[in-house]
């Protein structure tokens, strides 16, 4: 089936059958590889992008949103954060802040803290736990993740 995807500010024309994973048509069809596989389940928050339904944005899995429910919202991702050269100022607190080691996460990372931030400029320490909560880290950076969010909203 053909849609027309609002994605990063712009629209996007795919073709695909029906039921395909938002994700699947983010990495293969339209060449937007910052929302990564994880666990497939929506558990582990790599795969995090906004969408917009004109409510603010907010951060959903791409890997249990269908293409056809993803037709129905505007969609950003990691890499339609960034405007021109300049990074979001939350892509910019998690650089400053070192607030990442191999990347994996650190996408869905960025997309929950962007969400965080519309819905509350200056959120608390429990605010930005909960919201960075469904994002897994292999890593442990949860602590610089904290700061960067801290940062960004300040």
């Amino acid at each position: 089936m053909k849609y027309r995807l609002r994605v990063n500010g712009g629209t996007r024309d795919v073709d695909v059958p029906r039921g395909t994973q938002l994700l699947e048509v983010l990495r293969d069809d339209l060449g937007l590889t910052g929302a990564r596989y994880g666990c497939g389940r929506g558990q582990c928050g790599a795969c995090f992008v906004l969408a917009d339904s004109g409510r603010g944005p907010r951060a959903v899995a791409s890997c249990l949103m269908a293409v056809d429910q993803a037709a129905t919202v505007e969609i950003t991702t990691v890499e339609g954060l960034a405007h021109d050269s300049e990074l979001h100022p939350v892509q910019e607190a998690f650089a400053a802040g070192d607030a990442m080691q191999c990347g994996y996460c650190t996408s869905g990372m960025v997309i929950s803290a962007v969400a965080l931030l519309a819905s509350s400029p200056k959120p608390s320490d429990a605010e930005i736990r909960d919201a960075l909560a469904p994002n897994l880290c292999r890593c442990g950076v949860y602590t610089r993740a904290i700061r960067a969010v801290k940062r960004a909203a300040g």
